[in-house]
């Protein structure tokens, strides 16, 4: 039977140790519940609301420790790019190339990461509906490049809020491609905490059980062994140590609504 995929890490690489330590555990516990897996960290989180934000330690030093933890540990990576000049080097290392939401319209690194021929992994804008993520997939096909997931992460609420509608997941399914749940991103209160977001952690399980049962073909989160000690989005990193117990629960789900016929 198959089951929904899992992209999973912390948001950005703090240190090689953290992040190894983060891999080594998400590839155990997937492997124990029969997940297939894909690793997810930054190298630049370049849209940060504050200059004085973490960014990571940059594309020279991140690709060299995605490129060790990637042949070391036998893992998918997947990570995202703010820069149609980074998108040939990041290409080289990683399995699938994120399209940030932030930057989901922008034509130009759209279609460049379009070219590598890679997965591309489109984040849904905040400000975008679903029917016009068509317009996305469309410059990505116009490369000839048809390998697209598309992930839907919350949509804008009002002032630092963000809300999510499921119909969006069976509208965007009918583009054919595999459609992802960021589980994480979609509880964010962007830039609510004096330049930096907050968030509500509390309400990842209900969200990810809800997307489960609408029938996701990927399930996105962003984890740390101590996400209240992470450097970027602390309020919304998933427990690495509550993950298994979380996961369990979604593949039983899941069993439920692939065996349902409607």
């Amino acid at each position: 039977m198959n089951r929904f995929f899992l992209i999973a890490g912390p948001c950005v690489i703090e240190s090689e140790e953290l992040v190894f330590q983060t891999a080594i555990t998400l590839k155990e516990i997937t492997k124990k519940l029969g997940l297939d897996f894909i690793f997810k960290t930054s190298y630049d989180k370049a849209n940060r609301t504050s200059i004085k934000s973490y960014r990571g330690p940059g594309l020279k030093e991140g690709l060299r420790i995605l490129n060790e933890l990637k042949k070391s540990l036998d893992i998918k990576i997947l990570t995202d790019v703010h820069d149609v000049h980074d998108v040939e080097k990041v290409a080289e290392v990683v399995d699938v190339i994120q399209i940030p939401a932030f930057l989901s319209r922008q034509t130009d690194l759209v279609v460049e990461a379009g070219k590598t021929g890679k997965i591309i992994n489109i984040k849904k804008a905040q400000f975008m509906a679903p029917w016009d993520v068509k317009f996305v997939i469309e410059k990505i096909e116009s490369v000839g490049n048809k390998n697209i997931w598309i992930t839907e992460r919350g949509y804008i609420f009002g002032y630092n809020n963000l809300v999510v509608d499921f119909r969006s997941i069976v509208i965007m399914k009918k583009f054919g491609y595999p459609i992802i749940y960021d589980a994480t991103h979609s509880l964010q209160k962007p830039s609510i905490e004096g330049g930096m977001s907050g968030g509500e952690r509390e309400f990842i399980p209900y969200l990810a059980r809800a997307a489960v049962a609408v029938g996701i073909d990927g399930l996105f989160m962003e984890v740390h062994p101590n996400p209240d000690k992470a450097l970027s989005d602390p309020k919304t990193q998933y427990p690495l140590n509550e993950l298994e117990s979380l996961l369990k629960q979604l593949i039983e789900i899941d069993k439920l609504v692939r065996m349902s016929v409607f």
